[in-house]
């Protein structure tokens, strides 16, 4: 059976979108609990570590356009494969700080050089009719990804946080074989057009970059500090269990375009916000406890897909004719905000502690969600692409 283009390049993104963004993304989160205990690290250097991540994925955000612009759309994807490869790689044999540092870096910084460059791959390669397809199951690979990198961690438990990177060098390796396979080479990028009107688009983004400063930070404190709540008083089984649950039902982001046609985007970007909060307000103030940390994770996983789906709806509508810049500079605020979030997170954790923390960015977050509940965003374009 032969497939088509739209069906090839979505297997292969799902799998490179799979691996930087749900393994390489957030396995520094799931190991840290180990990490801390092997190699005896303080919170803020933890913290600048996971900072320093973030870092990573924005710096590879904004180098993957103009890498594309000289080799083409499917070059930045092969350097993300790269970047999640040997970073895993540095981080499986890290014995000290700045080489940890190092290796987690480049692992957070593929999926800023994958993203971008796929919707790009789409547009130019695959027919109209089955682009929503395509990009429908290259989003999905986030979600499969924390299920595989759940699996991995079940498999590390009798044996070392350092078998999950191990897992993820080899996935990073085997997902840029399929890209290499399946995804046609493609041109060097056109150039974009110099346009003027940037103090408009600046305006008119003005709230949903807000909204992505408060969600990208409290989906980065989540990540990064769900394991450590749950190895203190439960099982080890826990937390490969906890992503598990996230992967699964963050599935439901395929959806959020038919979603938020019926409720609008900014209302659906506010409930995102709210259910985010609920699920940090359970793993402060109630992590100790099976079935509360089951809900926090039942309750995440559609709130952090969706609402990262729904800002890339949400930024077409108000500047259809340019969706793909006004999602791309929504995301590098994120970015910056998913930097400074865990650095943030590190310096303040001992001397509020780690579940006051988690209750007051789940503040943050359930404020911000009820504040923008009433705000409806103009009607305009139609769908766009989403980050995965």
């Amino acid at each position: 059976m032969t497939l088509s283009a739209g069906s090839r390049i979505g297997l292969a993104g799902a799998a490179v979108v799979g691996v930087a963004f749900g393994m390489a993304r957030y396995a520094y989160g799931l190991t840290l609990p180990d990490i801390r205990q092997e190699l005896e690290l303080s919170e803020p250097v933890l913290g600048l570590i996971a900072g320093a991540t973030f870092a990573g994925y924005l710096a590879g955000l904004l180098l993957a356009g103009p890498l594309a612009v000289r080799r083409g759309s499917r070059a930045p994807t092969t350097v993300g494969g790269a970047c999640g490869a040997v970073g895993a790689v540095i981080v499986t044999v890290a014995q000290l700080p700045w080489l940890l540092a190092v290796g987690a870096v480049l692992a957070g910084s593929a999926g800023g050089w994958v993203w971008a460059s796929y919707s790009d791959i789409v547009t130019r390669t695959v027919s109209a009719p089955q682009r929503p397809g395509a990009l429908a199951i290259i989003t999905t690979g986030t979600s499969g990804g924390l299920v595989v990198l759940a699996g991995l961690a079940v498999l590390a438990i009798p044996g070392s946080w350092r078998m999950v990177w191990a897992g993820i060098a080899l996935a990073a390796v085997a997902a840029a074989v399929v890209n290499l396979r399946l995804v046609p080479r493609t041109g060097p990028k056109p150039r974009p057009e110099r346009r003027r009107g940037t103090s408009p688009l600046v305006t008119t983004l003005g709230i949903p970059a807000a909204y992505s400063v408060v969600y990208f930070a409290a989906v980065v404190i989540y990540f990064t500090y769900a394991a450590d709540v749950l190895t203190r008083d439960l099982p080890a089984a826990a937390v490969p269990a906890l992503y598990a649950v996230i992967g699964v039902t963050g599935m439901v982001g395929v959806a959020t375009g038919a979603v938020a046609q019926r409720l609008g985007s900014s209302r659906v970007a506010a409930l995102c916000l709210v259910t985010v909060a609920a699920a940090l307000a359970l793993l402060g103030l109630a992590g100790d406890s099976m079935i509360a940390t089951a809900v926090s994770a039942y309750v995440f996983g559609p709130g952090y897909m969706i609402g990262s789906a729904v800002l890339a709806v949400w930024t077409a509508e108000l500047v259809p004719e340019r969706a793909g810049a006004a999602f791309t500079g929504c995301l590098i605020v994120g970015a910056v905000s998913s930097v400074a979030a865990p650095v943030v997170a590190g310096a303040v954790i001992p001397e509020l502690g780690l579940g006051t923390l988690l209750v007051l960015t789940a503040a943050v977050s359930l404020i911000s969600g009820v504040a923008l509940l009433p705000h409806r965003a103009r009607r305009g374009g139609t769908s766009a692409e989403t980050e995965p």
